[in-house]
């Protein structure tokens, strides 16, 4: 049995060229925030912000944080979600008591709380037909967010999202693993060389994937996504710079 909401999460795509003439409201905008608040937390301590930039200049800042990706350059608006434990720090200050989440876990909680917040802004704008493209470079340059939107401590960027009306039809979906690579029975069953051929294969075989193979000299799709796009020394760069925010 399919319904409307079936065919949305089957279509729904990423957009990153938008339609400069249209802007979203800030009625609908703060009707789409609003909304996203009641997404599932931890404690029901809401451990999230969200940093809303509209400002030609400053929204141009922050597309150069993002490497001026087209998405980021050309966004209606600019959102950055925070893991924010500050606000319930300073409550707890207060009313005289003493915040637990000045350490690792409770980072981590206001991380979680951050991308379920930042997937329900994305849903619901996509359900009222606003084009949404998420930017993970806003944790490649965590000290220079938190400097151009001026982030106190205990509040750390998260994921960007750019927004604004599609410009022309919205993308076809990208691809996706088949269902069985990623749900197990009951427990935990590891892959089998024959799984992940079988797994793969699908995506190793775009032409898009052949593409990204010669442009970047590798022999596999594995190495451009291992040795290109998300290497180890990027990763452990962004690593760093995350849990310093989180002491």
């Amino acid at each position: 049995m399919t319904n409307n909401t079936d065919q949305y999460f089957s279509h729904r795509a990423t957009v990153r060229i938008f339609d400069r003439s249209l802007h979203i409201s800030d009625e609908t905008l703060r009707g789409i925030i609003e909304l996203a608040s009641h997404a599932p937390n931890t404690g029901n301590m809401q451990l999230y912000s969200v940093v809303v930039t509209r400002g030609e200049d400053l929204k141009k800042e922050l597309a150069a944080l993002h490497y001026n990706q087209p998405a980021a350059v050309g966004a209606d608006v600019l959102l950055t979600v925070c893991a924010d434990t500050r606000r319930f720090d300073t409550w707890c200050k207060a009313r005289d008591a003493e915040s637990g989440l000045n350490n690792f876990g409770g980072r981590l909680s206001a991380l979680t709380d951050a991308a379920i917040f930042a997937q329900q802004i994305v849903t619901i704008a996509e359900l009222d037909g606003i084009g949404c493209c998420y930017l993970g470079t806003a944790t490649y340059n965590v000290d220079d967010f938190c400097k151009v939107l001026g982030l106190p401590t205990g509040v750390i960027p998260v994921v960007g999202i750019a927004m604004g009306y599609p410009a022309g039809d919205v993308p076809a979906p990208s691809d996706r693993l088949p269902v069985e690579a990623i749900m197990h029975s009951e427990t935990f069953s590891d892959y089998t060389p024959g799984q992940i051929d079988e797994y793969y294969h699908e995506k190793e075989s775009l032409p898009e994937s052949a593409g990204f193979i010669s442009l970047n000299g590798k022999k596999t799709l594995a190495q451009v996504y291992a040795d290109v796009r998300y290497p180890a020394d990027l990763n452990e760069a962004v690593g760093q710079a995350m849990l310093r925010h989180m002491k």
